[in-house]
């Protein structure tokens, strides 16, 4: 099978009012080599969400032989309506595993915690704290747990859809966590998806987006959480930790949900506060396609931000 064929083998990030198009994987593994990597899932204890959280790990070739070896690791995030499995049953190690046979990737892990409908936030009335536990409580646990490089610049975070917002937030509101984030058809809303609405509206939104902005709708609350939000009230210029932080994002031109010109609204925003960074608007919906499509060039872009490390 040609390096084309295996780097667009069916992979679908399922998120809100996308449909899923299962995978027939007993087929995809008949065409590919056996796996060099491996994956597993289990789950993390959260005393701030109190229940245990579903994650994947897809661990690199040398993980296993290397018993001493530390690792580069990416966190990636899925979009409503997704999982923790979502990338693994998706096909998503199928892609990083050509990739890795090809030479094309720094062997890191990549790790996928279950958020259900979160948007990677606090919610608006306190009771799901998911930002507080992915950053006090998660990456902790998946640190201490795995064989994961100290250095900042050796930790990325990734995600489509929701989670490319999610990515994008984390990134910019913990900086000095992360060394690298990209994120593919990110849910970027300039301002309020409810503003103008009728409360039947806003309470049709409210239960598209689950409770994480309030039930009913809370703008405000949405608006304060924003990326947009998190960069223009941030101090000129912005707070960098030494390194920097090595930013790449992309959507599609004929993006479903508009989230094309909110796309083009963050590029804009960080060229006028001189954030360094890569953007792309390819040709292309908020699908499958077009997530597997791009999907190898947000993982050779952390890759790279790997190796500039060393």
């Amino acid at each position: 099978m040609s390096r084309c064929s295996r780097r667009t083998l069916v992979f679908l990030i399922f998120i809100a009012a996308f449909v899923f198009v299962p995978l027939r994987l007993a087929e995809a593994r008949e065409q590919a080599p056996e796996p060099e990597g491996r994956a597993e899932c289990r789950s993390a204890p959260s005393k701030i969400l109190g229940r245990p959280v579903p994650y994947c790990a897809i661990l690199p070739p040398s993980y296993d032989s290397q018993k001493t070896g530390r690792f580069p690791i990416l966190y990636f995030l899925h979009g409503l309506g997704g999982s923790s499995q979502t990338f693994v049953d998706s096909g998503g190690l199928n892609v990083i595993e050509d990739l890795w046979q090809q030479k094309q990737l720094k062997e890191f892990l990549i790790v996928t915690p279950d958020a259900g409908r979160s948007f990677y936030v606090n919610s608006r009335d306190g009771k799901v704290r998911y930002e507080d536990f992915f950053v006090h409580e998660f990456i902790p646990y998946i640190e201490s747990h795995y064989r994961i490089s100290a250095d900042r610049h050796d930790r990325g975070i990734s995600g489509v859809s929701m989670g490319g917002y999610g990515a994008l937030r984390f990134a910019f509101r913990y900086p000095d966590l992360f060394g690298s984030v990209s994120a593919h058809s990110a849910a970027l809303v300039e301002k309020s998806p409810v503003a103008g609405m009728s409360g039947a509206q806003g309470m049709g939104i409210s239960r598209f987006l689950g409770s994480a902005f309030g039930v009913p709708f809370d703008p405000a609350y949405w608006q304060r959480e924003s990326p947009y939000t998190i960069v223009r009230n941030s101090p000129r210029p912005f707070p960098m930790p030494k390194g920097g932080l090595q930013i790449y994002f992309d959507c599609g031109t004929d993006d479903s949900y508009g989230f094309n010109a909110g796309a083009q609204a963050f590029h804009d925003l960080l060229v006028s506060r001189k954030i360094p960074h890569e953007f792309h608007l390819y040709p292309g919906a908020h699908d499958w396609s077009y997530f597997a499509a791009h999907l190898p060039a947000s993982l050779e872009f952390h890759s790279h931000s790997f190796n500039a490390s060393r």
